[in-house]
């Protein structure tokens, strides 16, 4: 695929429960249509000299941001890293928080896709990271986990983390080009 021209940069949130696929989304936009990646727990690696794979202590350290109310600091330093006049993906929204930021700095230039994806099917993308049902499950409810679902709703659009590769880069070519057309000149 070709990169989309970007004379109306765009800002696409991925949110969804751990292992629906939000990555590969977010990294599909970034490799097939050129868009900056950028991910809420590079940001609080970098924040709190946390080691970017250590995903349990990040998830750990997400829940302290969360509950001490810095969820916005740790969107303005999102926010700070994005280049301007060029397309983002930010892979792994998790609060209402996170989309009210991003809407308040982009208006209609930014969109939220939400990513559904079968429990079983999270369960077996992530088998390698939690090598039991029970790990997986304390992961996927620990709290910094607790207000994603609340982002559906908030959605531009709800797609399957179960399509093939190149159904996932027909769906996100349709939907760039209805954000795009869904921006006011």
């Amino acid at each position: 695929m070709v990169a989309m021209p970007s004379d109306r940069p765009i800002v696409i949130g991925v949110a969804g429960r751990i292992g629906s696929g939000k990555s590969a989304v977010a990294h599909t936009l970034e490799r097939e249509f050129g868009f900056q990646y950028l991910r809420y727990s590079m940001v609080l690696a970098e924040w709190f000299t946390v080691d970017p794979e250590d995903k349990p202590r990040l998830q750990e350290v997400g829940g302290e941001v969360m509950a001490g109310d810095g969820q916005q600091e740790l969107n303005r330093r999102l926010i700070a890293l994005m280049e301007r006049g060029r397309d983002v993906a930010v892979d792994g929204l998790r609060h209402p928080v996170d989309h009210k930021s991003l809407r308040a700095e982009f208006g209609g230039r930014f969109a939220l896709i939400f990513v559904d994806t079968p429990l079983d099917i999270r369960r077996a993308r992530t088998r390698e990271r939690f090598n039991t049902d029970d790990a997986f499950l304390a992961a996927d409810a620990r709290p910094v986990e607790s207000n994603i679902e609340q982002l559906r709703h908030l959605a531009a659009a709800v797609i399957s983390g179960t399509m093939a590769a190149a159904e996932l880069s027909a769906e996100l070519q349709r939907l760039i080009a209805a954000f795009r057309q869904g921006i006011s000149t």
